[in-house]
């Protein structure tokens, strides 16, 4: 089993890559849980990341048997979330991402338009939230590669990649 995480900022085509990818490559993608978790909410508080982690992990580890899953955010995004939102990282998610294994990481780069979302919160420092991606996934060696452009240029990326790791 290869599983793969795609991430970085809001807005840097990590949904729409893994529905994409997904169905060409037909394989299984696992959805932010995130949203699913705020759909319905208009505030939430630190706490409330906590939530959505455990959450999103528990969905990552509900799928066996299968030979490549594209996870659609993973810690890292937690983390950095929290960091800038709420200035601090809770023991629960430094825990979790610590912990997290992922076999490959793709890092979107916000180069593509903005797409408003009443979600999204992070319309003018995506660049910022993106250099502290990389410098993080650079800092804990974690094996990974920046998409850029469109859609199409990403996919071909990313499947030449997978292909690699096969």
């Amino acid at each position: 089993m290869i599983k793969i995480a795609f991430t970085g900022p809001e807005s840097s085509g990590k949904t729409t890559l893994c529905k994409a990818l997904a169905d060409e490559l037909k394989c299984l993608w696992i959805s932010e849980y995130a949203r699913e978790y705020l759909e319905n909410k208009n505030n939430y508080e630190m706490s409330d990341l906590d939530v959505m982690a455990l959450e999103q992990v528990l969905k990552w580890d509900a799928i066996k048997n299968q030979p490549l899953i594209l996870c659609d955010t993973e810690m890292l995004v937690y983390k950095i979330w929290s960091e800038v939102k709420f200035g601090k990282l809770s023991e629960t998610i430094k825990q979790l991402y610590e912990a997290q294994y992922f076999d490959f990481y793709f890092l979107c780069k916000p180069d593509i338009p903005w797409q408003p979302d009443p979600m999204r919160e992070n319309e003018n420092n995506r660049d910022e939230l993106f250099e502290l991606y990389s410098a993080e996934l650079i800092a804990t060696h974690r094996p990974y590669k920046i998409l850029t452009g469109s859609l199409e240029n990403r996919i071909g990326q990313v499947k030449k990649t997978i292909a690699e790791l096969l």
